[in-house]
This record gives C-alpha cells, sequence and structure tokens, in this order.
C-alpha cells in the first residue's frame, strides 16, 4: 500500500511542549524522532482521532480551521494541533493542554 504524505496544509512554527520533549527521551526507551508524526499530521493522517474527529478535520482543510491529530509515542498519547491561521503547530501531552 502507498501511502501519500504530501503535506495538505501549512504548518507554520512547529513547537513542542517540555512534556514531549522529556517523553522523546524517556530513559530506558529507545530514541524517538517527533518528524514522522509531524509528516503523518500534515499529511492528513490523523492518528488515533475517532472517526468523527477525522472528518471534523478534514472539513477544517476546505474551511481553515485548526486541526488535530493523535499517536501513542514511548506508550504515551501526545496530540498535535495546527492553529486554524495556520501560524504554529504544537506538540503536547494531552494533560499540557
Amino acid at each position: 500500500m502507498i501511502v501519500n504524505l504530501l503535506p495538505k496544509f501549512q504548518l507554520g512554527m512547529t513547537v513542542v511542549t517540555p512534556g514531549v520533549v522529556a517523553l522523546l527521551k524517556f530513559p530506558m526507551m529507545p530514541a524517538v524522532e517527533l518528524a514522522p508524526y509531524i509528516t503523518r499530521h500534515a499529511a492528513g493522517d490523523w492518528g488515533d482521532m475517532p472517526p468523527e474527529d477525522c472528518a471534523q478535520n478534514d472539513e477544517a482543510l476546505e474551511l481553515g480551521n485548526r486541526v488535530m491529530s493523535s499517536y501513542v509515542v514511548n506508550g504515551e498519547k501526545i496530540w498535535i494541533i495546527t492553529e486554524s491561521d495556520r501560524s504554529v503547530t504544537t506538540a503536547l501531552l494531552p494533560d499540557e493542554y
């Protein structure tokens, strides 16, 4: 299966919260890169989002609204959110929202 990872929207400035930085450097776990998750997000692969949220994200691309993805990294959920004006994309833990 070929997956299209071309970006569907601009990310703006990409920022990462301290919780995600700590998760990526979690001791006793292999190092994890965030870039593949950012690429998936920009390509419209919303990860572990429920179907109704995926549909809302697809609509948001047409309307210029905020989009959000959810992925499991090192056993923890992370969210990636791009603001409606596409000025910033933030990778964060749900409890940092």
